[in-house]
């Protein structure tokens, strides 16, 4: 691989490491925590959402996330071609 391409692989690497974290530290602490006097009169579940995403939505939230990362991962190491294939 090239410096050049070597560069922009870890660019995007790097990107969507930092994508994944935002999205994750949003709804871990942004709903679960910060936001959820405003999410406290949604119901869902028989509790209100900022309960939920607190106990239950941030944990899968998590696991999403990381079938993502490893979804795009595995298609950037091919167009870069560094798969392990």
């Amino acid at each position: 691989m090239s410096e050049k391409s070597s560069s922009n692989y870890w660019k995007a690497n790097l990107r969507i490491i930092f994508i994944c974290m935002g999205i994750w530290a949003l709804v871990s602490y942004g709903f679960g925590i910060i936001l959820r006097p405003l999410l406290a009169g949604i119901r869902i579940g028989g509790t209100d959402l900022g309960f939920w995403f607190a106990q239950q939505g941030s944990i899968l939230t998590f696991i999403v996330l990381i079938f993502y990362y490893t979804w795009y991962m595995n298609r950037l190491d091919r167009e870069y071609d560094v798969h392990e294939d």
